[in-house]
């Protein structure tokens, strides 16, 4: 099994990276490498936080996660620096607006509206356990009486009288 050295990892690597996003199966026909080593590399990149997509595609095409890690290394950069970034990785700062939006809009909010949707949910579900407790009670006194019956009709007889 080869080895290869750190750098030529990082290099082929930078290769699947934005902006050129070249294939795994390109670069495994370039470098001889095989598809399962670069595949694995591109994951030890992405682990440790670059943005590296799943796939070579426009950024809208990105993944979650290699949105996110493109989110959080803009986070602290003024606009001069992340219009730098966005070039360099071939995106756009207005992606990066809406992928930020997209993100808060995940999170939710938690306006006093949705806690009284909620606060509503609770007490309707609390109102059905009950009548489903209640109902199971009287299932259970119907079933008791009808097994009773039974049991005085065979002690008994059925009653009539000749």
């Amino acid at each position: 099994m080869p080895s290869y050295s750190p750098e030529l990892k990082a290099q082929i690597v930078r290769k699947m990276m934005p902006p050129n996003r070249q294939t795994v199966a390109s670069l495994s026909q370039e470098s001889g490498i095989s598809r399962a080593t670069l595949n694995a590399w591109k994951k030890q990149f992405r682990n440790q936080g670059f943005v590296v997509p799943h796939k070579p595609t426009e950024p809208d095409g990105w993944d979650a996660k290699a949105k996110l890690a493109a989110l959080i290394q803009t986070a602290t950069m003024n606009e001069a620096e992340r219009s730098a970034y966005c070039r360099e990785n071939g995106l756009y700062v207005e992606q990066l607006d809406a992928w930020k939006a997209d993100f808060e809009a995940l999170l939710g909010d938690d306006s006093p509206a949705s806690k009284a949707e909620l606060a509503a949910e609770r007490k309707k579900t609390r109102r059905l356990e009950k009548e489903l407790h209640r109902k199971e009670k009287a299932l259970a006194e119907a079933a008791a009486l009808l097994t009773l019956s039974k049991k005085a009709q065979a002690i008994w007889g059925t009653g009539e009288d000749d």
